[in-house]
């Protein structure tokens, strides 16, 4: 006998659960599911919808099952005629000040009030009332806030506190006007918003989306003047497909590469082809700056999100930050410079199109630090769930589509490429390249497991010529803040510093699938699986070091000249400055 657990009867049924969980944990367990929105297993627990209400005997009021613990002896109740409908007169007053636009909405057929609604069997309007009007927030490049839409759960301002630790959002005002929004009201664009669009992934419905830009490349596929060519990150192949309902972690590469070539791509590259060049540039910049004493540790640059999260934040450690630019924008610079002269083309009639799991990503590509020889680099930046539409809505077979390769001259990858999508991948595949490059050996033992996995901070430490260098890896932005407050504290702890803004690195980015029904954004179970797919894709590879990738290596030889060249630091280089919203003050900036 089990004398840790606790006896509680569910629905009249007695089950031995652990103690110290809540109604709700327990009744998961036990194979009841209880209705929820606001709830979110990494989140704190807000009680916001009472969705989740149940009865407890001995006691006169429903209760939240989200909060309310177990006991010894608990006797519960799930599914009374009482709480039926109790719940639906819940959902039907979030419904009454909800639009009446299901059928042209984002996230129409994927939207969790709707799911509940019908499972509920609500099938009209029985309120009659007062609707809150406001107005869309479309100030921003990647996200577009809709408060007309909103439910009030409190799981984007939770996200973006807790996870984030951006703290964007915030409930103003009270009762019937308490609204969403940036602190004073200022438009997305303004506040200290990174782009990042966690928001939009554990948004239950469609109060938070990212920008559309599907039309507009429909139309440009069309115009005969242009030539198209299409980039697709690592992450995306790993995810794409559970917008076809395939699990997660299943590798569609070569689906989307079919794909795009029936919509009407011209050329298809690989940014883990420019991942590898990242490697070449990034890794050189940093034995450079240990060879030459330079600002140290290295901060690597290749998430976007980050990057502003940095200017904003820490914009006394800009200096730390790698110039090198993101795979994205190598790609889309070798595109209209190398490509362009490849093909004889005018680069102006070139459309550079980024496929990104990423909604930050727009942010990026409307950047003006990344123009290239003073042309936009990105034109436009297209999410995984956007990617997933336009498949559908050009009737393409998507899991049945015979497979097809990427284009050359940008199209070979790296292992080390491959795994850019997922945390402690960026620093692995540098180090990979920085041992070899420095010691002039082989590394043998190449997948540094220490770096890899979920841990909000992971530290590790290898030898490089007898040198110990100390490597910290950190993913999602409040476990970044973590880590750059270490580095305030004591410059000299680390050598080099890996940031991804979303949690688990590309992988879960802003723009990633929405997850299937009943399952929850950000699933760390989901994100194991398209980790998984991204590291398999690294050990099938038989080159698996970016700086043997001989595209790359020729790409040098013809263009380029060598990492860190002029050529390079002109195209593929950039610079960061300080960027301080209202109300921000940087402790450690001096303002002159």
């Amino acid at each position: 006998m089990d004398n840790s657990k606790i006896t509680i009867a569910i629905n009249d049924q007695e089950y031995k659960v652990d103690p110290g969980q809540t109604i709700m944990q327990a009744a998961d367990k036990c194979g009841y599911r209880i209705p929820r929105l606001c709830y979110h297993p990494k989140l704190s627990i807000e009680g916001a919808c009472r969705v989740c209400i149940v009865q407890v005997e001995g006691i006169r009021n429903y209760v939240a099952s989200c909060a309310y613990p177990v006991a010894n002896g608990m006797k519960i109740y799930t599914n009374t005629r009482e709480l039926r409908q109790a719940r639906r007169d819940i959902v039907e007053l979030l419904l009454d000040n909800h639009p009446l636009d299901c059928h042209t909405c984002d996230r129409d057929g994927n939207c969790e009030l709707q799911r509940l609604a019908y499972s509920m069997g609500l099938r009209q309007r029985h309120f009659e009332g007062e609707r809150k009007q406001y107005e869309k927030d479309l100030s921003s490049t990647s996200v577009i806030r809709d408060p007309d839409k909103c439910i009030l759960c409190g799981r984007c301002v939770r996200m973006c506190s807790e996870i984030q630790g951006v703290h964007c959002l915030t409930q103003a005002h009270r009762g019937f006007n308490t609204v969403v929004m940036p602190a004073y009201n200022q438009p997305f664009a303004e506040s200290v918003c990174t782009a990042c669009g966690q928001c939009i992934n554990v948004c239950p419905t469609a109060s938070f989306i990212e920008k559309n830009y599907t039309q507009e490349l429909f139309e440009k596929l069309n115009d005969p003047n242009l030539i198209t060519v299409a980039q697709v990150a690592p992450s995306v192949r790993a995810a794409i497909g559970e917008a076809f309902g395939l699990p997660p972690g299943r590798n569609m590469e070569g689906q989307i590469v079919a794909a795009l070539r029936h919509m009407g791509f011209n050329y298809i590259f690989d940014t883990q082809f420019s991942a590898d060049l990242t490697i070449m540039e990034e890794a050189s910049e940093f034995l450079e700056r240990v060879q030459s004493k330079g600002p140290l540790p290295l901060i690597t640059s290749c998430s976007s999100a980050w990057m502003k999260y940095m200017e904003q934040f820490y914009p006394d450690l800009i200096e730390n930050i790698s110039t090198a630019k993101s795979p994205m924008s190598m790609a889309s610079a070798m595109i209209k410079t190398y490509f362009a002269e490849k093909i004889k083309a005018d680069p102006k009639k070139i459309l550079s199109v980024a496929f990104m799991c990423c909604t930050a990503k727009k942010y990026e590509a409307a950047r003006p630090e990344l123009n290239v020889r003073g042309m936009r680099a990105t034109d436009i930046v297209i999410t995984t769930r956007e990617l997933a539409w336009m498949v559908k809505s050009s009737g393409i077979d998507f899991v049945n589509i015979k497979p097809e390769k990427f284009d050359e001259p940008l199209g070979l990858s790296s292992g080390a490429g491959a795994i850019f999508g997922v945390t402690g991948g960026v620093m692995e595949a540098a180090i990979r390249t920085a041992y070899e490059l420095y010691t002039g050996e082989t590394l043998i033992d190449i997948e540094l497991t220490d770096i890899r996995g979920f841990k909000g901070v992971k530290e590790a430490k290898v030898m490089l010529d007898g040198q110990e260098l100390r490597l910290a890896v950190a993913h999602g932005l409040g476990n970044a803040h973590q880590a750059l407050e270490m580095v305030r504290a004591d410059r000299s702890r680390f050598h080099f510093v890996e940031v991804m803004g979303c949690p688990g690195g590309c992988i879960g980015g802003g723009g990633q699938p929405y997850p299937l029904v009943n399952s929850l954004p950000l699933d760390e179970e989901s994100l194991k699986l398209r980790a998984q797919a991204l590291y398999g894709l690294d050990r099938e590879k038989t080159i698996r070091r970016s700086h043997e990738n001989p595209d790359v290596q020729r790409l040098y030889k013809e263009f380029l000249g060598r990492p860190l060249s002029e050529k390079s630091h002109e195209l593929l280089h950039t610079h960061y400055k300080p960027h301080l919203p209202k109300g921000i003050v940087s402790p450690n900036l001096k303002v002159v």
